[in-house]
């Protein structure tokens, strides 16, 4: 890692893990393969502020603990880059049990439960299929029909900032994706 960091993929220590290395590698790391709109690549540290603010909007009450948690939902591919999920379910166990050990170590790091409840990973999921859904329509050039079969029908009255749908560099992303976990840490 950039901080000096040497992470262990088989077993990996919280210790290892740095704030600004999340926030680095996910502004780097473009969603939907870089097949989006704009000047610039949407990448997973925008659509990781896309979810938690759609998650905030679902679940209004929702403790700091667990919006960091959904910020932090895809925080395993600052590591391993973002796969489009037909290609995870062909790859199977074996990148599935990386990406956990990965996310476990990344809770203990920032001093969340691990595992997640069942019902807070089901509450990031809605809002990461949600944010799948707007990023298609809105970037990848799906039509509304097609993304409505693949990520099912958002909630219509969600209100969520728009701006986050507008790639931006990576270095205003890492700034971004940064300065909300900082404020999320406490």
């Amino acid at each position: 890692m950039l901080s000096g960091r040497r992470l262990d993929l088989l077993d990996p220590s919280p210790d290892d893990i740095e704030a600004e290395d999340i926030a680095h590698g996910l502004s780097r790391v473009a969603r939907w393969n870089g097949q989006t709109k704009g000047p610039h690549a949407f990448s997973v540290a925008q659509h990781s502020l896309l979810v938690e603010e759609i998650f905030c909007a679902l679940i209004p009450s929702a403790s700091r603990e667990d919006r960091l948690a959904a910020l932090l939902h895809d925080a395993p591919e600052y590591v391993v880059g973002d796969m489009i999920s037909p290609f995870k379910a062909m790859i199977g166990g074996d990148y599935k049990a990386v990406e956990t050990r990965l996310l476990s170590a990344i809770h203990k790091r920032f001093d969340l439960p691990t595992p997640s409840t069942t019902t807070l990973t089901a509450a990031i999921k809605d809002a990461d299929r949600i944010a799948a859904y707007h990023e298609a329509v809105t970037l990848a050039g799906f039509k509304k029909e097609d993304a409505l079969m693949i990520f099912g029908k958002p909630p219509v009255d969600l209100s969520f900032n728009n701006e986050h749908l507008t790639p931006m560099s990576s270095e205003n992303a890492k700034g971004a994706f940064l300065h909300h976990l900082t404020k999320l840490k406490g």
